[in-house]
């Protein structure tokens, strides 16, 4: 792809989501996912791969449906109320299908299944992305119709996601999709704290976008696409794979570092507002994916290859 080409793509990835955040009336909202959505397209399939143009096509019709879910639900609130505010939804049935229509776009489960396939069939620089910039937009969306959108849903997306990002996650050797699995592991603190408080939905989000960019810049610059690949870091560089470690044991959520923090909030809060079975559940999720994070630091950090018979090197 030439320089002037991708320039226009990123920039228009970027106008996409600063219009979204930006904007005050649904349709500029919508235009801004739209914007978004058409940018990301040609990055993933610049591969010309069948597995690419397969993630590429995957990704337009999930996101496609999502924005005019958007748009619909927006419709149904200004037929009804006579306003076009993003900030003023006040109709029952379109909140529903917003917050849903949110969740499909997010890939928060049970809507996620396109996520891990997408970042499958594209590049790690892709995939770092779709994982943290496409999330920004719709974030916002959902942080300026916090009071509006139906707590329950949300509560039960959130904590679907986060049992089924970290039971997935298990299974997985390929570290695009261990990613995907865990953000949306992420997305589902986040939903689960977004009605109760906004704020630490905010720093939740801002620490798991730190995160995840340290973690993929680690994986792009040491070529690991499997857990494989990452025994093979040490060889490569020692300094990167202490590094991948601490990211990876932040991201599980141990507690001295970042990743604790986030956790420890949404726990705190949902304690207080006495939702302790929600609390528990997420607590017991949080394992599930802290398991997987484990096996990739072992493989990369605590195995010196090539003394190691847990696996086959790629030589």
């Amino acid at each position: 792809m030439s320089p002037t080409i991708y320039t226009i793509i990123l920039s228009s990835l970027a106008t996409g989501t600063i219009v979204t955040m930006t904007s005050f009336h649904w349709l500029m909202a919508w235009i801004g996912l739209e914007l978004n959505t058409l940018a990301i397209i040609p990055i993933i399939s610049t591969l010309h791969h069948p597995r690419s143009t397969e993630a590429a096509t995957k990704y337009f019709l999930t996101q496609a449906a999502a924005s005019a879910m958007i748009l619909f639900s927006s419709m149904i609130n200004a037929w009804n109320t006579g306003t076009w505010d993003i900030t003023q939804m006040s109709y029952a049935p379109s909140n529903i299908l917003l917050s849903l229509a949110l969740a499909l776009k997010l890939g928060l489960a049970p809507a996620h299944f396109w996520l891990p396939e997408v970042l499958q069939g594209s590049t790690l620089l892709t995939a770092l992305i779709i994982t943290t910039w496409q999330k920004l937009a719709p974030m916002s969306l959902i942080y300026m119709t916090m009071n509006n959108l139906p707590s329950t849903i949300l509560l039960m997306l959130g904590l679907t996601s986060s049992t089924i990002g970290g039971w997935s996650g298990l299974n997985q050797t390929q570290t695009r999709k261990i990613m995907a699995y865990s953000s949306i592991a992420h997305l589902g603190w986040m939903a689960m704290i977004a009605s109760i408080m906004s704020n630490i939905m905010i720093m939740n989000l801002m620490v798991y976008l730190m995160m995840t960019t340290a973690l993929f810049t680690s994986l792009i610059c040491s070529k690991s696409k499997t857990i494989q690949d990452t025994a093979t870091t040490w060889t490569t560089s020692p300094t990167l794979a202490i590094i991948m470690m601490l990211l990876l044991l932040s991201l599980g959520g141990l507690p001295p570092l970042t990743g604790f923090l986030p956790k420890w909030l949404v726990l705190e809060e949902l304690i207080m507002q006495n939702l302790i079975p929600m609390a528990t559940a997420m607590a017991m999720s949080a394992l599930l994916s802290l398991f997987f994070y484990l096996r990739l630091t072992y493989a990369t950090t605590l195995t010196l290859p090539p003394n190691t018979l847990q696996m086959k090197f790629k030589w």
